[in-house]
């Protein structure tokens, strides 16, 4: 597993998987961040400007030429920028024939990140979310073109330091965003509107928000901890005739299932959508 890294972008979520990898013991011995705010780079140990500086400290700290891996962890319209700052190290041959960069990029297939780099980087693409941020994420990983296993070694012990990782093929990547990325909004939109049933049936709001944050994070962590599945769970908590067989009655009078799978279907769509428009 590579022993240095690069990180392009110090962000709230690429501080989220140094932290959770520094805990668990999975951090490389070498980090360097790079972010044009001055005060972002202070959270870090060792932080520059730019993502040209970072490689260059990445090429002389690392072991074996190209064995660094670089962690790209800007907003995707920020590629064509951070491509042009590292084209000058691949043009001064410091990047060198191969180097691993695992790229969290929202829509940005594996293909645009590798021709951003002149087709120099073997990429590996992951989604994570938000989630991350407290260590229960959801990540899914993919290969590009030229990746091996092995490159995806160190992608998979960051993100497994944070959450959970599955591996999909590209051609799902938009459909695993539609649920994994999206999902924690479709999440908080039901907690909204948790509260505002619950200040409509008498509560006031704020034992409105205390009882729905608690009742869904709560039911979130009992489901990722049980065997059962979520049919099985809630039919644990409907008795027939009772109070949850009356709230649930009328989320199907309204169509419930039929609107969630078709707003997943939705989000999976204008990924796909986005991704062309912004070139693959």
């Amino acid at each position: 597993m590579s022993k240095a890294l690069a990180v392009i972008g110090g962000g709230n979520m690429a501080k989220a998987i140094l932290d959770g990898a520094a805990r668990a013991g999975v951090l490389p011995p070498t980090v360097i961040v790079a972010d044009p705010s001055a005060e972002r780079r202070a959270l870090f140990t060792r932080a520059v400007e730019r993502a040209g500086e970072a490689i260059a400290q990445l090429a002389q700290a690392e072991e074996v030429p190209g064995s660094g891996q670089v962690l790209l962890a800007v907003k995707p319209q920020m590629l064509p920028e951070v491509a042009r700052d590292v084209r000058a190290a691949i043009d001064a041959g410091v990047w060198g024939a191969r180097r691993v960069v695992i790229s969290i990029l929202a829509g940005a297939t594996a293909s645009r990140v590798r021709e951003a780099f002149a087709a120099r980087a073997e990429v590996v693409r992951v989604m994570p979310n938000t989630p991350a941020l407290v260590g229960r994420g959801m990540s899914a990983l993919c290969l590009g073109e030229g990746a091996e296993s092995h490159d995806a070694d160190l992608a998979r012990a960051l993100f497994s330091a944070v959450g959970k990782v599955i591996d999909v093929s590209e051609s799902q990547m938009d459909a695993f965003t539609a649920v994994g990325g999206s999902g924690p909004a479709y999440v908080f939109r039901l907690a909204e509107a948790m509260v505002a049933g619950a200040i409509e049936a008498g509560l006031d709001a704020r034992d409105a928000l205390l009882a729905v944050r608690e009742t869904i994070a709560g039911a979130g962590l009992l489901l990722g901890e049980s065997a059962e599945s979520p049919g099985e769970l809630r039919a644990q908590v409907t008795s027939k005739g009772g109070t949850t067989a009356a709230a649930l009655e009328v989320f199907e009078r309204g169509g419930f299932e039929a609107t969630v799978v078709q707003a997943i279907v939705a989000a999976r769509d204008r990924g796909a959508e986005l991704s062309k428009m912004a070139g693959g």
